[in-house]
């Protein structure tokens, strides 16, 4: 159910996005930028696992999406909608929510090769 839920956000956020019809050099760059968060993880385990979780989760980019549509601000929809594309790819491929125990670990079950 999890990963329909996010084949579910994905599909609005690009949808979302070509019905926008902003430029898809932002929404290429927004979609990925979330990604970044990774790199916390060079302060621990502990942090990087908080970061990460903070921008892989929906409340950031619904508040983005309502403030620009309160603003009308087309560019900022955009941005909202490629947050909401990457955790819906993300989820829909079984990465989950990050546990400090390791990078691997999530709330979906664990992802990459077993531990040898």
């Amino acid at each position: 159910m999890l990963r329909l839920e996010g084949l579910a956000l994905a599909t609005v956020g690009l949808v979302g996005q070509i019905w926008l019809g902003t430029g898809w050099w932002a929404f290429v760059l927004a979609a990925i930028a979330p990604d970044l968060s990774i790199l916390a993880y060079l302060g621990g385990r502990r942090l990087g696992s908080i970061l990460y979780n903070l921008v892989h989760v929906t409340p950031g980019p619904l508040v983005l999406g309502a403030l620009a549509v309160s603003t009308g601000d087309r560019l900022l929809g955009s941005f909202a909608l490629a947050w909401l594309l990457h955790i819906g790819i993300d989820r829909a491929l079984g990465h989950g929510l990050k546990y400090a125990s390791s990078f691997h670990d999530t709330h979906l079950g664990r992802i990459g090769r077993a531990p040898i």
